[in-house]
């Protein structure tokens, strides 16, 4: 059950409320709106993930999967999951992602070295030289700055999701979870 109960529509500023009545209704949003300053921009921020990086969207969804295991990002794991798999990351990949096993001979080089850099990115402030270095030989330094905004997007996503108990209703492609009826903005 989440810890806050949904907000009021009717105390959202005029902007906010018209923003959020063009989206699918979706529990995280929901929640989000709490906060009718950040929620539009941090929507939006997502919208830029998915539409502006140079970093190719199968690495992206590596590293929202990797962030969602390391940070027990149930949320998350389940809407990216199938994002991921179509953005052509296979079972035999997600599988030690989602186990934690950042050094698995399932891995391809270049996705060890991304996995293990999203992984030291969560769980440490700083990351080793040889993580860095092992990422840098597969990753721009554009593709490095895109990967720590993912993983630091989807770490706060995350974070909404459990410190909130915001419930799982309906994955991104549209199985549902809970029995609800609900749509995903697909962030």
């Amino acid at each position: 059950m989440p810890r806050l109960t949904d907000p009021d529509p009717a105390s959202f500023p005029d902007e906010v409320a018209t923003f959020l009545g063009k989206l699918p209704p979706d529990p995280m949003v929901k929640m989000m709106s709490h906060s009718t300053g950040t929620v539009k921009p941090f929507v939006e921020f997502a919208r830029t993930l998915f539409t502006s990086l140079e970093l190719p969207d199968r690495a992206r969804e590596l590293v929202i999967l990797t962030v969602a295991a390391h940070t027990d990002g149930t949320f998350v794991a389940a809407q990216h999951d199938p994002m991921a798999r179509s953005a052509g990351v296979d079972e035999r990949t997600r599988q030690p992602v989602r186990d934690r096993q950042i050094d698995s001979p399932e891995l391809s080089e270049a996705d060890r070295a991304l996995v293990r850099f999203t992984a030291e990115v969560v769980r440490h402030p700083r990351v080793s030289d040889e993580v860095f270095d092992e990422a840098r030989r597969f990753l721009s330094d554009r593709e490095l700055v895109e990967v720590l905004q993912v993983a630091g997007y989807y770490w706060s996503f995350g974070r909404i999701a459990t410190v909130l108990n915001v419930e799982v209703t309906k994955v991104y492609d549209d199985e549902p979870v809970l029995g609800t009826s609900s749509d995903t903005t697909g962030v």
